[in-house]
């Protein structure tokens, strides 16, 4: 059991983020969980979904009983209407997620745990955002963060995150994929404890480049790195083409390293949409989130799955142990 709490960010107050935290209510875990989040709204979502809820506010007397919830209150500017999200409201939400930073920082949570954002109301209020995987990096001076989402077994990391598909292959240079590289090894060690992961790296280009004939990148970039990982002792193979890293023929891995967002999450969500888990990897703090987004449609119904939310609370606690 670790020592600190978790902290839970709810997300988007309009999508299904806070139905998630009240279902989290309904769970025991091996660890107490923190929310922060408006409380009155936590309430009003409870009501809506015909599930008990009792708040304790952090700091002050200890919840007791079921289906209690310990909140950080944050107060909303403006009131949240299921589906309709609000630009005011945005900076509220990312002061807390800086909230739950600070407080991993410095020992008083053991992690994080992220509910989803709706990234257009955010940039609606006149705030560059692309994401939490890039937004937390920020907040920790990290400079290589890596999104890898888990889904049981299967592993996949992304060379790069949100950008256009046209900007990719400029941006996947030689430094920029060993530096993802190193650090998709090093959390797998310290953060999976396999003491020697297996990686393989997708290429690019279909058929990895066709040895030049479909692109460049694939021999020219990804190889070599490929090549200067296994001469530092790294078991890592490729780049094969990502129509064969996924399959049997690909042989076993660890991880699979994707180049792009909408080469390796397609067949991960696949495989495993519900309870598949967003990491940040190359934090200096543990962060986990949901595979999917805010639902608008679905907020207070009580027919959102909190599949993918129940594993990343399970997950952040394994990292955190």
């Amino acid at each position: 059991m670790t020592a600190a709490p978790l902290a839970v960010t709810a997300g988007e107050p309009a999508g299904i983020g806070p139905d998630l935290c009240v279902a989290l209510a309904q769970t025991p875990f091996a660890s107490k969980l923190v929310v922060i989040a408006d409380p009155a709204l936590l309430a009003e979502r409870a009501r809506m979904m015909h599930l008990p809820l009792s708040i304790a506010i952090a700091g002050e007397a200890a919840g007791s009983g079921d289906a209690c919830l310990t909140v950080v209150p944050q107060s909303l500017p403006n009131p949240a209407a299921r589906g309709t999200p609000d630009p005011a409201n945005a900076r509220t939400l990312l002061a807390g997620l800086r909230t739950a930073v600070e407080g991993c920082q410095s020992g008083r949570y053991s992690g994080l745990v992220t509910g989803p954002l709706q990234k257009s109301v955010i940039n609606d209020a006149g705030i560059p955002f692309s994401g939490h995987t890039e937004y937390l990096a920020e907040l920790t001076n990290t400079p290589m963060p890596v999104m890898l989402l888990v889904a049981d077994k299967l592993r996949v990391a992304l060379a790069s995150t949100h950008m256009p598909l046209s900007q990719v292959p400029a941006y996947i240079t030689g430094e920029r994929l060993l530096a993802v590289i190193r650090v998709l090894h090093k959390d797998l060690q310290t953060r999976f404890q396999i003491a020697n992961p297996e990686i393989v790296v997708c290429g690019l280009n279909p058929h990895a480049g066709e040895g030049g004939h479909l692109g460049h990148e694939d021999r020219d970039v990804i190889l070599p790195v490929v090549q200067h990982c296994q001469t530092d002792g790294m078991n890592i193979r490729g780049p094969l083409p990502a129509d064969t890293a996924f399959t049997p023929a690909g042989g076993h891995a660890d991880a699979v390293l994707a180049m792009f967002h909408d080469q390796g999450l397609p067949v991960l969500k696949y495989a495993g949409f519900g309870h598949a888990v967003n990491v940040t990897l190359g934090l200096p703090i543990v962060r986990t989130s949901v595979d999917h987004g805010t639902a608008l449609d679905l907020a207070g119904s009580g027919r959102a799955d909190p599949g993918s939310m129940l594993a990343a609370v399970e997950l952040a606690l394994h990292m955190a142990c």
